[in-house]
């Protein structure tokens, strides 16, 4: 193995997004947003520049630690309109340069794949020259790299297709960007690009993911929970705040409220028809997170309903729900099944904390037999029963702000 080979830093980070470059006049404001967001992410780094290539941005900073690397490469992961991003080094656009580096890089990785059972390693480089008064093409480029790599490590396999190790490099005139890794980000589009939201946000698999969804499309969210103390645990609150820890990681620190709901529920047991209950349940959820939304200056109610999966989601019933809001209630859930919600869990870092066993606050005082299907006319004469005005005014006042 070489000794006369620099050792590897990292001093720049190539982040790449697909959906923000179909954006024409807009494009500006969407990839200022995600500079914004990127930027917080690296604020670790000290003496960042900024620099821009379309379809591209590239952030230049002193070198850093290990640590701190793996770090905000953690963080990079998590933000909304990267769909990819390599850490790696600038350099001048030298031959000689461009060579040693790369070797550099790939020897660094090579070290890590080498310690592991993995058999013979194949490797591969991919040149992209948009610098066309360089002296080489892309092609020669690749040549001429894996070239260097085969005289140091004459037993590597070079594969086109998939290889165990591609070292990447960006040649431009002012610069050259020598990397190892294209490490995938979530796409979609960076929060705060849209208008914010209010989630309700129970403890289950459903809402979280459906959180995750509408915060994908650039919209932050805030929290709304409802729980039912004493009748169920105040756990079930704590849960909530942990699944919204790992949902902020993915935006801006959404704000988490709770609302106990047991003094409205136990109004609604007492003087309306059984069947009915859960549905009563959540039109007065909506009317609650209709009036929070309006006074956080929110666009939207995003829900976790998805048609059918249970009595309160029929179309009827959604229906009836909707009735009582004039917000735009977005539900991403709509037509996805439970297996491809669960997946969908899995992977956005939510799915352990939801299967910790805390009973739901629609649970509390639950009919026998729901009914599947409601008429407004019926559930508006059923709430008459009960003063719904006072119902909703007693259900505002037990809000609070809950840390988390």
């Amino acid at each position: 193995m070489p000794d006369n080979i620099p050792t590897t830093t990292c001093s720049a980070v190539l982040c790449r997004y697909d959906e923000i470059a179909l954006k024409g006049g807009n494009r500006m404001r969407f990839e200022n947003q995600l500079i914004a967001n990127i930027k917080k992410v690296l604020t670790p780094a000290v003496n960042l520049h900024l620099i821009r290539v379309r379809g591209r941005i590239l952030f230049r900073f002193d070198e850093l630690p290990e640590p701190t690397i793996t770090a905000a490469v953690a963080k990079l992961k998590k933000v909304f309109g990267l769909a990819s991003f390599s850490p790696g080094c600038l350099i001048e656009s030298s031959l000689e340069m461009i060579e040693q580096t790369a070797l550099s890089h790939f020897q660094h990785t090579y070290s890590q794949l080498s310690t592991t059972d993995r058999g013979s390693i194949s490797f591969r480089i991919r040149v992209r020259r948009s610098d066309k008064q360089f002296p080489f093409s892309s092609n020669d480029m690749e040549i001429k790299i894996a070239d260097q790599i085969l005289k140091n490590y004459p037993n590597l396999n070079v594969n086109l297709r998939n290889a165990d190790i591609t070292t990447g490099v960006e040649i431009r005139k002012e610069w050259t960007f020598v990397f190892s890794e294209k490490i995938q980000g979530p796409g979609g589009l960076p929060s705060g690009s849209n208008n914010g939201a209010l989630a309700l946000l129970s403890g289950g698999i459903d809402s979280p993911v459906a959180c995750y969804m509408v915060m994908k499309r650039g919209c932050p969210l805030h929290f709304l929970t409802f729980h039912s103390y004493p009748y169920i645990p105040g756990e079930s609150v704590d849960k909530v705040a942990r699944i919204v820890n790992v949902l902020n990681s993915y935006q801006l620190n959404g704000r988490l409220y709770a609302c106990n709901l047991a003094e409205s529920q136990k109004v609604i047991r007492d003087n309306c028809t059984a069947k009915f209950r859960t549905i009563l349940y959540r039109r007065l959820m909506m009317k609650i997170a209709t009036n929070l939304a309006e006074s956080l200056n929110l666009n939207a109610i995003v829900t976790g309903e998805s048609i059918g999966q249970v009595a309160s989601q029929t179309m009827a019933n959604l229906n009836s729900i909707n009735h009582v809001t004039d917000l735009l209630v977005l539900r991403p859930l709509v037509g996805m099944d439970k297996v491809e919600i669960i997946e969908k869990a899995k992977r956005v870092g939510t799915y352990t904390l939801s299967q910790e066993n805390c009973p739901d606050s629609c649970t509390v005082f639950a009919p026998n037999r729901p009914a599947t299907t409601s008429q407004i006319t019926r559930l508006e004469q059923e709430e008459s029963k009960t003063n719904p005005q006072d119902l909703l005014t007693g259900s505002m006042a037990n809000i609070k702000q809950i840390s988390v």
